[in-house]
């Protein structure tokens, strides 16, 4: 019986309930009748569970549809200005390094976007690879602790290695970075990173070639996120959360 509990309703116990006295004999119109009132009163119970649950989930889902439509994005870089900065930058690369094998390490997930269309603009041989690092999870600031997540796929020994950063900000991940990649021997080691913020550095770290430097705004788009969201806008532009304050760099 209990697994038609779900597919009743009231008013098919109350029709099943009448067929009982109408034909069972007294003994088992008994036996029926307590056990159809077993099932109707399991049935409100979990009728009025499932409404409860429903009425919890609201207030938290407007809640959050309210936040997200009271966070606001102002372009601070064009997409135009990216795609000509960006091919500046791989002129620069180029001129660097000549005819010399050329081997792209993208940091995840920001530079994605910016790898692609970086690496597409130089000319002759270039390779990548990708390494992921953790320090800012959910926040709109970097914890201060960073940590490998993902290693790279194949060596760098006597390879000509650019890193490729989305954003240069208190210089913690870009040190951990090139204190990895100094001691597996790369032939060079340079870094590109589309977004520098130097107001924000706190260890003596730089960038050899730099697409914008910017102020202290904490800025999404073409791969920079928060919360694992904005990632796909064109343009590059200052978040202001939903609390009214001006998010900190990231």
């Amino acid at each position: 019986m209990k697994a038609d509990i779900s597919t009743l309703h009231k008013s098919d116990i109350l029709i099943l309930q009448r067929h009982v006295n109408l034909f069972a004999c007294q003994p088992l119109r008994l036996v029926l009748s307590l056990r159809l009132r077993y099932i109707l009163r399991s049935t409100l119970r979990a009728s009025r569970m499932k409404k409860a649950k429903l009425a919890a989930k609201k207030p938290a889902t407007a809640a959050k549809e309210r936040a997200t439509r009271s966070e606001s994005v102002k372009i601070l870089i064009s997409r135009d200005r990216i795609r000509r900065r960006i091919r500046e930058v791989a002129r620069q690369i180029r001129k660097d390094f000549a005819d010399e094998p050329l081997h792209l390490v993208g940091v995840l997930k920001g530079a994605v976007f910016f790898l692609a269309d970086l690496a597409r603009e130089i000319p002759g041989e270039v390779s990548f690879d990708f390494i992921a690092v953790s320090s800012y999870g959910k926040n709109t600031h970097s914890s201060g602790q960073v940590r490998l997540t993902r290693d790279l796929d194949s060596s760098i020994e006597g390879k000509n290695v650019i890193v490729v950063e989305d954003i240069l900000d208190t210089g913690m991940t870009l040190q951990y970075l090139l204190r990895i990649f100094e001691q597996r021997n790369p032939k060079a080691l340079r870094v590109a990173v589309l977004l520098d913020k130097p107001s924000r550095r706190l260890v003596p770290v730089r960038a050899d070639y730099i697409g914008f430097s910017i102020p202290n705004e904490f800025v999404v788009g073409y791969g920079l996120d928060y919360a694992e969201r904005y990632r796909n806008l064109l343009d590059v532009g200052v978040l202001t959360l939903a609390n009214a304050e001006s998010a900190s760099a990231k």
